[in-house]
C-alpha cells in the first residue's frame, strides 16, 4: 500500500494546548468572529455539495458546508485555493431571511478541505428554523431544522428517517429521494457505511447514465482520496435534500475505511502501522464530511463519535461506535464464548450501560453497525461474534424498557424482536430491533434472495426484504410505528415510486412486533 504524507497536524489537544480554545475552534471552522480570511477571486458553484446540520439540542445544532466550487477536483480540495476564506451563516425564522435570529463567521480552512462546523446555540427548544450560508457575493442553498425539545418536556410525537449504505455507483438514490419530499421527519440518522472505499470501475458502476473519472478507480487510501469519494457521494442531489431537510446524526460501520476492519487492524493484511495512518485519514476525512461536533474530530487514529440525545421525555437516543473497539473476530468456537469479548470496549459499554439505567424517557433506541439479533454463529463480525458481550447488552436494554436497536450493513430490511436471552428460544421478548436495507449497496435488489431462509428461519424475525430503501419510525408516547419502504429499481434511474414492503406498531411497555 503506498501512503501519502501524513495529515497536517491539527488535533483539539494541540490547538488547545498552543492557542487557547478561542484559537482552537477558529482553527477548527466553528467560529472566527473577527478573523478575515483573504477575498477568494469570484468562483461559481461554492457550494456544491450542498448544507447540513447536525449534532441537535433544544437550543441549537451543529450547521455545516464545505467550499468546493470543483467538487470532484482530484486534489481533494474541490479546487479551492490553498488559503482560508471567511464564510458566514446565517439562521432565521423563516425561509426569506427577514427574522434573522442568530448570525455569526466561520473560517473555511484548506487543512480541513474548508469545510465549517459553526455550533448555533441561544436557540428556542422545539422550534422550526431555516439557515444558509454566504461567502462573497454567492449564498447557499437553504437548510432547515428543528430543535429538541427542552430536557423533560412532553413530546406527541417524533419522526425519524432511518438510512445506511449508500454504495453511489450501485444505483441512484431513490430512496433519499422519497424521504426528502414525502415524509414528515424530526431527524436522519444514518446508520453506517456512508460512502465505500472500493474502486470504481467498469465492473461495478451500475449506476446508469454516469460516468467518473479515472481517479475514481482505485481504493481509497490518502486523505486526498477519501474527500474525493466523500464528494462524489455528497454531489447527489437526493443526498443534498436530505441534508438540506433536517437533522442528521450518525456511526460508522467498517466502508467508511476499509471493508472489515476492526480496532488498529486491517482485514487485508496490511501492517497497523501502515494502516493507522489509513484510520487516520479516513476519520478525518468523516468528520470534514459530516455536520458533526467538534468532540467528533480526530486525533491522529483515535475518534470519539459515540454520543446521545434526548427528545424531552419521549425516547433518549445513543449512538455506538461498534468498529473502533472490539475484539478481533475469535479463532475459535471457545474464544468466541469468552466472558471477557467486547464489541464496544469497556468504557463505552459502561457508558451506554449508565445511559439506560438512567434514562427518563419513555423509548430507548441504540443506533449501531452490525446486526445484534443471533442469526448465525458463524457470522462473527456481527454481534454472533460476541455473545457475552450482547447479553450484556440486552440486560441493560431489558432494564432501561421499550429499547429499540437501530442498524443497517447487510442490505436487507429486516425486523426482529430481541429476547431476553438469544440461546432461549422461550425466553420472553424485551425489545425491537429494526435493521435498514441499503441506499444503493448491491444494486435493485429483490424481494426474496438467498439469504431469505437464513433469517426467515427464525421465528423472531418477523419481516425479510431484500429490496433497497429506507424505514421511517415515528414515535408517540404510547406507541412506535415502523415503516419499511423500498423502491423497485434504483440502477437504471432515480423515478421508481416508493412501495410500502411492511409496517409495525410496537405499544408501550409491551415490545414486539405488530403488523399494521
Amino acid at each position: 500500500m503506498s501512503a501519502s504524507a501524513a495529515p497536517a497536524p491539527l488535533s483539539r489537544r494541540r490547538l488547545l494546548q498552543l492557542s487557547g480554545a478561542s484559537a482552537a475552534v477558529i482553527a477548527l471552522g466553528i467560529t472566527a468572529p473577527d478573523a478575515r480570511g483573504e477575498p477568494l477571486p469570484h468562483r461559481e458553484n461554492l457550494f456544491g455539495l450542498g448544507v447540513a446540520s447536525g449534532a441537535p439540542r433544544p437550543d441549537g445544532v451543529v450547521l455545516w458546508t464545505r467550499l468546493a466550487p470543483e467538487p470532484l477536483a482530484e486534489d481533494g480540495h474541490g479546487d479551492m485555493p490553498r488559503r482560508s476564506v471567511s464564510v458566514r451563516w446565517q439562521v432565521a425564522r423563516d425561509a426569506e431571511f427577514r427574522r434573522i435570529v442568530r448570525r455569526g463567521q466561520a473560517l473555511a480552512q484548506p487543512e480541513l478541505a474548508h469545510a465549517v462546523h459553526p455550533r448555533v446555540e441561544g436557540l428556542e427548544p422545539a422550534t422550526d428554523y431555516f439557515y444558509r450560508f454566504v461567502v462573497g457575493q454567492q449564498t447557499s442553498p437553504v437548510g432547515r431544522f428543528r430543535t429538541l425539545p427542552a430536557a423533560g418536556a412532553a413530546v406527541d410525537s417524533f419522526s425519524v428517517g432511518l438510512v445506511s449504505c449508500q454504495a453511489w455507483y450501485h444505483g441512484h438514490f431513490t430512496a433519499h429521494k422519497h424521504l426528502a419530499a414525502e415524509e414528515d421527519l424530526d431527524l436522519v440518522l444514518f446508520v453506517g457505511d456512508y460512502i465505500y472505499e472500493y474502486g470504481i470501475t467498469a465492473a461495478n458502476l451500475w449506476r446508469q447514465g454516469v460516468e467518473v473519472a479515472a481517479a475514481h478507480a482505485v481504493e481509497t487510501e490518502t486523505l486526498e482520496q477519501y474527500r474525493l469519494r466523500y464528494s462524489l457521494f455528497k454531489s447527489d442531489p437526493h443526498l443534498q435534500a436530505v441534508h438540506a431537510r433536517v437533522p442528521a446524526v450518525a456511526v460508522w460501520d467498517d466502508h467508511e475505511v476499509q471493508n472489515n476492519y476492526m480496532a488498529g487492524s486491517s482485514a487485508s493484511a496490511i501492517p497497523d502501522d501502515l494502516f493507522a495512518h489509513r484510520i487516520a485519514v479516513a476519520y478525518r476525512a468523516f468528520y470534514e464530511n459530516m455536520p458533526l461536533d467538534i468532540t467528533a474530530l480526530p486525533e491522529g487514529p483515535d475518534s470519539d463519535i459515540t454520543t446521545g440525545f434526548d427528545v424531552g421525555a419521549l425516547a433518549r437516543f445513543s449512538l455506538l461506535d461498534t468498529r473502533q473497539f472490539r475484539d478481533p473476530e475469535p479463532a475459535t468456537p471457545e474464544e468466541q464464548q469468552a466472558e471477557d469479548r467486547t464489541m464496544l470496549g469497556e468504557e463505552q459499554e459502561q457508558w451506554v450501560r449508565t445511559r439506560l439505567e438512567n434514562s427518563p424517557a419513555t423509548w430507548n433506541l441504540l443506533a449501531n453497525g452490525v446486526v445484534l439479533t443471533p442469526i448465525s454463529e458463524d457470522r462473527t463480525d456481527m454481534w454472533d461474534g460476541y455473545p457475552a458481550a450482547r447479553r450484556r447488552l440486552l440486560e441493560a436494554m431489558s432494564a432501561a424498557g421499550n429499547p429499540v436497536m437501530l442498524t443497517g450493513d447487510i442490505h436487507k430490511h429486516v425486523a426482529a424482536e430481541l429476547r431476553a436471552d438469544a440461546s432461549d428460544p422461550a425466553a420472553a421478548t424485551i425489545g425491537v430491533e429494526l435493521i435498514c436495507t441499503s441506499v444503493a449497496s448491491d444494486g435493485d435488489g429483490a424481494r426474496t434472495d438467498n439469504y431469505t431462509e437464513d433469517w426467515m428461519q427464525h421465528d423472531y424475525v418477523r419481516h425479510y426484504d431484500g429490496r433497497r430503501g429506507y424505514v421511517h419510525l415515528r414515535l408517540t408516547p404510547q406507541e412506535l410505528t415502523s415503516s419499511f419502504y423500498v423502491v423497485p429499481w434504483i440502477e437504471a434511474d432515480d423515478t421508481a415510486p416508493k412501495e410500502l414492503s411492511a409496517r409495525f406498531t410496537t405499544p408501550v411497555d409491551a415490545p414486539g412486533l405488530i403488523p399494521a
